[in-house]
Protein backbone atom coordinates (compact mmCIF):
# COMPACT_ATOMS: atom_id res chain seq x y z
CA UNK A 1 0.00 0.00 0.00
CA UNK A 2 1.21 3.50 -1.15
CA UNK A 3 2.02 5.85 1.93
CA UNK A 4 1.12 9.73 1.41
CA UNK A 5 3.91 11.60 -0.01
CA UNK A 6 4.12 14.20 -1.98
CA UNK A 7 5.97 12.23 -4.63
CA UNK A 8 6.98 8.46 -5.40
CA UNK A 9 9.51 7.77 -7.62
CA UNK A 10 9.50 4.68 -9.63
CA UNK A 11 10.99 2.60 -11.86
CA UNK A 12 14.18 3.84 -12.17
CA UNK A 13 17.06 3.05 -14.28
CA UNK A 14 20.24 1.46 -12.80
CA UNK A 15 23.93 2.18 -13.96
CA UNK A 16 27.02 1.32 -12.99
CA UNK A 17 30.41 3.19 -13.44
CA UNK A 18 33.80 1.42 -12.46
CA UNK A 19 37.41 2.42 -13.32
CA UNK A 20 39.91 -0.21 -13.60
CA UNK A 21 43.42 0.70 -11.18
CA UNK A 22 45.80 -0.92 -13.69
CA UNK A 23 44.15 0.64 -16.99
CA UNK A 24 46.87 2.04 -18.57
CA UNK A 25 49.55 -1.04 -18.76
CA UNK A 26 46.18 -3.27 -19.60
CA UNK A 27 44.67 -1.12 -22.13
CA UNK A 28 48.23 -1.12 -24.11
CA UNK A 29 48.53 -4.76 -24.19
CA UNK A 30 45.22 -5.19 -25.54
CA UNK A 31 45.19 -2.26 -28.17
CA UNK A 32 47.82 -4.19 -29.76
CA UNK A 33 46.11 -7.40 -29.75
CA UNK A 34 42.52 -5.65 -30.90
CA UNK A 35 44.59 -4.31 -33.14
CA UNK A 36 46.81 -7.19 -34.82
CA UNK A 37 42.86 -9.45 -34.66
CA UNK A 38 41.40 -6.90 -37.08
CA UNK A 39 44.78 -6.70 -39.10
CA UNK A 40 45.04 -10.69 -39.44
CA UNK A 41 40.78 -10.61 -40.01
CA UNK A 42 40.54 -12.08 -43.57
CA UNK A 43 36.65 -10.82 -43.77
CA UNK A 44 37.81 -7.18 -42.25
CA UNK A 45 37.88 -4.35 -44.81
CA UNK A 46 41.07 -2.78 -44.21
CA UNK A 47 40.37 0.74 -45.07
CA UNK A 48 36.69 0.74 -43.16
CA UNK A 49 36.89 3.35 -40.45
CA UNK A 50 34.85 0.82 -37.88
CA UNK A 51 35.64 -2.81 -37.17
CA UNK A 52 34.13 -4.98 -34.53
CA UNK A 53 35.33 -8.73 -34.00
CA UNK A 54 33.18 -11.49 -33.20
CA UNK A 55 31.90 -11.90 -29.88
CA UNK A 56 33.69 -15.09 -28.82
CA UNK A 57 36.93 -13.40 -26.97
CA UNK A 58 36.44 -15.56 -24.24
CA UNK A 59 37.53 -18.47 -26.00
CA UNK A 60 40.13 -16.63 -28.12
CA UNK A 61 42.18 -14.64 -26.17
CA UNK A 62 44.80 -15.96 -23.34
CA UNK A 63 46.55 -13.13 -21.74
CA UNK A 64 47.53 -11.83 -18.40
CA UNK A 65 45.70 -8.43 -18.77
CA UNK A 66 42.93 -9.83 -20.54
CA UNK A 67 42.19 -11.98 -17.88
CA UNK A 68 42.38 -9.37 -14.90
CA UNK A 69 39.86 -7.34 -17.53
CA UNK A 70 37.74 -9.72 -17.90
CA UNK A 71 37.89 -10.32 -13.53
CA UNK A 72 37.19 -6.71 -12.88
CA UNK A 73 34.27 -7.23 -15.91
CA UNK A 74 32.55 -9.93 -13.46
CA UNK A 75 33.33 -8.14 -10.45
CA UNK A 76 31.99 -4.73 -11.12
CA UNK A 77 28.72 -6.89 -12.89
CA UNK A 78 28.38 -8.50 -9.30
CA UNK A 79 28.45 -4.95 -7.89
CA UNK A 80 25.76 -3.81 -9.75
CA UNK A 81 23.54 -6.06 -9.61
CA UNK A 82 23.70 -6.47 -6.26
CA UNK A 83 22.91 -2.75 -5.70
CA UNK A 84 20.32 -3.06 -8.73
CA UNK A 85 18.53 -5.74 -6.96
CA UNK A 86 18.21 -4.62 -3.32
CA UNK A 87 14.75 -5.04 -2.36
CA UNK A 88 13.83 -7.10 -5.08
CA UNK A 89 15.51 -10.52 -3.88
CA UNK A 90 14.38 -12.35 -1.06
CA UNK A 91 17.82 -12.76 0.58
CA UNK A 92 20.06 -10.03 1.16
CA UNK A 93 23.18 -11.59 -0.42
CA UNK A 94 21.73 -14.75 -2.44
CA UNK A 95 24.41 -16.55 -4.22
CA UNK A 96 24.48 -16.76 -8.08
CA UNK A 97 26.33 -16.78 -11.05
CA UNK A 98 27.25 -14.70 -13.91
CA UNK A 99 27.16 -16.35 -17.43
CA UNK A 100 29.46 -13.99 -19.87
CA UNK A 101 26.96 -14.13 -23.06
CA UNK A 102 29.03 -12.56 -25.57
CA UNK A 103 32.48 -10.06 -25.27
CA UNK A 104 34.42 -8.45 -28.23
CA UNK A 105 36.21 -5.19 -29.38
CA UNK A 106 35.26 -2.76 -31.37
CA UNK A 107 37.55 0.26 -33.13
CA UNK A 108 36.53 3.39 -34.62
CA UNK A 109 37.44 6.26 -36.43
CA UNK A 110 36.43 9.33 -38.76
CA UNK A 111 33.87 9.71 -38.01
CA UNK A 112 32.00 6.23 -37.57
CA UNK A 113 29.31 5.38 -35.27
CA UNK A 114 26.61 2.82 -34.15
CA UNK A 115 22.93 3.13 -34.34
CA UNK A 116 20.29 3.21 -31.75
CA UNK A 117 20.09 -0.48 -30.18
CA UNK A 118 19.35 -2.69 -27.51
CA UNK A 119 20.61 -6.20 -26.11
CA UNK A 120 18.92 -8.94 -26.21
CA UNK A 121 19.21 -12.43 -24.55
CA UNK A 122 20.89 -10.87 -21.48
CA UNK A 123 20.15 -8.97 -18.59
CA UNK A 124 22.82 -6.65 -18.43
CA UNK A 125 25.47 -5.25 -20.84
CA UNK A 126 28.66 -3.43 -20.50
CA UNK A 127 31.05 -1.16 -22.56
CA UNK A 128 34.59 -0.41 -21.58
CA UNK A 129 37.10 1.99 -22.95
CA UNK A 130 40.82 1.20 -24.04
CA UNK A 131 41.63 4.13 -26.24
CA UNK A 132 40.37 7.51 -27.13
CA UNK A 133 41.63 11.07 -27.24
CA UNK A 134 42.08 13.25 -24.76
CA UNK A 135 39.11 14.53 -23.15
CA UNK A 136 40.10 18.57 -24.51
CA UNK A 137 40.91 16.91 -27.67
CA UNK A 138 38.34 14.58 -28.24
CA UNK A 139 35.79 17.40 -27.00
CA UNK A 140 37.71 19.99 -28.91
CA UNK A 141 36.23 18.69 -32.21
CA UNK A 142 35.12 21.95 -34.09
CA UNK A 143 31.70 19.79 -35.78
CA UNK A 144 30.78 16.83 -32.99
CA UNK A 145 31.90 18.95 -29.77
CA UNK A 146 31.97 17.39 -26.75
CA UNK A 147 29.26 14.71 -28.23
CA UNK A 148 32.54 12.90 -30.25
CA UNK A 149 32.58 9.17 -29.31
CA UNK A 150 30.41 9.72 -26.34
CA UNK A 151 27.72 6.25 -25.38
CA UNK A 152 24.08 8.41 -25.97
CA UNK A 153 21.85 6.02 -23.58
CA UNK A 154 17.96 6.93 -24.05
CA UNK A 155 16.19 6.66 -20.88
CA UNK A 156 12.32 4.81 -20.40
CA UNK A 157 10.88 8.22 -21.11
CA UNK A 158 12.18 8.66 -24.33
CA UNK A 159 9.74 6.62 -25.90
CA UNK A 160 7.42 9.14 -24.82
CA UNK A 161 8.58 12.18 -26.40
CA UNK A 162 7.18 11.43 -29.93
CA UNK A 163 3.36 11.71 -28.99
CA UNK A 164 3.21 13.67 -25.82
CA UNK A 165 2.17 17.15 -25.28
CA UNK A 166 5.00 19.14 -24.31
CA UNK A 167 4.38 21.50 -21.52
CA UNK A 168 5.96 23.44 -18.39
CA UNK A 169 4.29 20.59 -16.35
CA UNK A 170 6.19 17.55 -17.79
CA UNK A 171 9.70 19.36 -17.77
CA UNK A 172 11.15 15.89 -16.44
CA UNK A 173 10.28 13.99 -19.77
CA UNK A 174 12.52 16.55 -21.50
CA UNK A 175 15.74 14.97 -20.28
CA UNK A 176 15.11 12.07 -21.90
CA UNK A 177 19.18 11.15 -22.57
CA UNK A 178 22.33 10.70 -20.70
CA UNK A 179 25.64 10.88 -22.66
CA UNK A 180 28.69 9.28 -20.91
CA UNK A 181 32.42 10.61 -22.23
CA UNK A 182 34.56 7.73 -23.04
CA UNK A 183 37.61 7.55 -20.63
CA UNK A 184 40.29 4.86 -20.80
CA UNK A 185 40.08 2.67 -17.81
CA UNK A 186 36.21 3.40 -17.57
CA UNK A 187 33.65 0.55 -17.25
CA UNK A 188 29.96 1.58 -17.45
CA UNK A 189 27.43 -1.15 -16.98
CA UNK A 190 23.64 -0.81 -18.06
CA UNK A 191 20.83 -3.21 -18.52
CA UNK A 192 20.40 -4.82 -21.92
CA UNK A 193 16.90 -3.36 -22.50
CA UNK A 194 18.64 0.36 -22.38
CA UNK A 195 18.83 2.13 -25.89
CA UNK A 196 21.76 3.45 -26.62
CA UNK A 197 24.23 4.14 -29.36
CA UNK A 198 27.90 5.25 -29.83
CA UNK A 199 28.00 8.69 -31.46
CA UNK A 200 30.05 9.91 -34.40
CA UNK A 201 33.84 9.72 -33.27
CA UNK A 202 36.44 11.63 -35.11
CA UNK A 203 40.54 11.84 -33.74
CA UNK A 204 43.62 11.17 -34.09
CA UNK A 205 43.57 7.99 -32.06
CA UNK A 206 41.52 5.06 -32.78
CA UNK A 207 38.43 4.98 -30.43
CA UNK A 208 38.48 1.19 -29.38
CA UNK A 209 36.12 -0.41 -26.90
CA UNK A 210 35.30 -3.92 -25.42
CA UNK A 211 31.37 -4.69 -25.16
CA UNK A 212 29.95 -7.39 -23.31
CA UNK A 213 26.60 -9.52 -22.47
CA UNK A 214 25.95 -11.23 -19.30
CA UNK A 215 23.03 -13.17 -17.76
CA UNK A 216 22.49 -13.70 -14.24
CA UNK A 217 21.49 -16.82 -12.93
CA UNK A 218 20.39 -18.22 -9.01
CA UNK A 219 22.56 -20.34 -7.55
CA UNK A 220 19.80 -22.56 -7.21
CA UNK A 221 19.05 -23.39 -10.35
CA UNK A 222 15.91 -21.10 -10.63
CA UNK A 223 15.56 -18.14 -11.27
CA UNK A 224 11.82 -17.71 -10.59
CA UNK A 225 10.99 -15.39 -7.61
CA UNK A 226 7.33 -15.22 -7.72
CA UNK A 227 5.09 -18.33 -7.91
CA UNK A 228 2.24 -17.94 -10.55
CA UNK A 229 -1.05 -16.94 -9.26
CA UNK A 230 -3.51 -19.98 -8.65
CA UNK A 231 -7.01 -19.00 -10.07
Amino acid sequence: MLQPDPLHAFWHTPIGVHRLAQADAVNEVLVRVFQTLRATDATAKTAHPFYASRDDLLQRIRLPEWEQLVRFIVDSVRQTVVLANQGAWHEAKPGFQIAMRGIWFQISSQGSHHDVHTHGNCSWSGVYCLQVDPPEQRSQHPVLGAANGVTRFYGPHFNRLGGAAMDFGNAYLQNAHLDVPPVPGQLVVFPSWLAHQALPYHGSADRVIVSFNVSVHAAGGSDELHSYAHV
